[in-house]
């Protein structure tokens, strides 16, 4: 599978409501998403700034950045808009309305990211998680992260994940909590607490992309050279490598925010128009195939 399979037969009537519009290169994927007719933008924002920036596109007028949060995270839940972006607002204000009670797009579990990545030099579709929401996430908070994962793959079509949780080694450490936290991922895994899925680890990272060398290194692992998602231990390693992959082996991607009742989509403001559009893409696939 790769991400263009997942876009490919998605609606093209959906809205995206925009929370904060005042700076186009953070909106310049969803005008272009309006141009090429694959769906309808909500922008929520200050309409002196906007001015004439965006005719043919509906505006809701708000003058703060709570404001326009809050604006669009009830859009979202009355129903008005079926994708919820940020936009020019703070990302700790964006949150706040994510989580806020009133609001009902949360309620239980944890919030997860998750991004996905289309690389030239692997057969399928790679899923990394957690590089933009958990900071340095304990035993419990993993397993969470990796149930929202694997919801998501098996939303996708993807029916028996293979999962690779990412350390330095493929033994434990009581020195490395990360190969701890590792190996009793696996041992829950196999028996069964994460469904139909092969969680294996601790694996670095040459064994996750490379069949090869779990070879070499004696390893005969079922994921090995064909993982579907990595579980990285900490924010500044999924980060990490997802920019790594995208930079410099060309990857496409996309990413989405996992735990939510609605499709909630955050990007980072390096992204380029190609990868927000395709986030934008996901979470309007998300809207309409996936239970949440």
């Amino acid at each position: 599978m790769r991400l263009k399979d997942i876009f490919k037969d998605i609606k093209k009537d959906k809205k995206v409501i925009i929370a904060g519009c005042e700076k186009f290169s953070e909106i310049d994927a969803a005008i272009k998403g309006k141009e090429e007719g694959l769906f309808e933008p909500i922008l929520v924002g200050n309409p002196e700034k906007i001015k004439d920036k965006f005719k043919g596109i509906e505006v809701i007028p708000s003058f703060t950045p709570e404001d326009a949060v809050r604006i669009s995270c009830e859009f979202l839940r009355d129903g008005k808009g079926d994708v919820l972006m940020k936009g020019s607002v703070p990302t700790s204000t964006f949150l706040k309305g994510v989580l806020n009670k009133e609001n009902k797009l949360f309620d239980k579990g944890i919030l997860s990211h998750l991004a996905i990545l289309d690389i030239p030099g692997y057969h399928k579709i790679l899923m990394i998680t957690d590089g933009g929401m958990c900071i340095r996430p304990d035993l419990n908070t993993k397993k969470e992260i990796l149930k929202n994962a694997i919801n998501f793959a098996r939303n996708i079509g993807i029916e028996r994940p293979k999962v690779g949780i990412l350390a330095a080694i493929e033994v434990t450490n009581p020195d490395m909590i990360e190969t701890i936290d590792a190996a009793c991922l696996s041992k829950m895994g196999e028996r069964g607490e994460f469904g139909d899925a092969i969680v294996e680890g601790p694996v670095a990272m040459d064994i996750i992309l490379s069949k090869e060398a779990g070879e070499m290194k004696g390893l005969n692992l079922n994921i090995a050279g064909d993982t579907d998602i990595i579980l990285v231990p900490d924010i500044v390693s999924g980060n990490s490598v997802a920019k790594s992959l995208i930079y410099l082996a060309g990857a496409d991607a996309a990413g989405i925010i996992l735990g939510t009742k609605k499709p909630v989509v955050m990007l980072s403001r390096a992204d380029t128009m190609g990868i927000k559009l395709n986030s934008i893409l996901l979470g309007i696939f998300y809207s309409e195939k996936c239970s949440l």
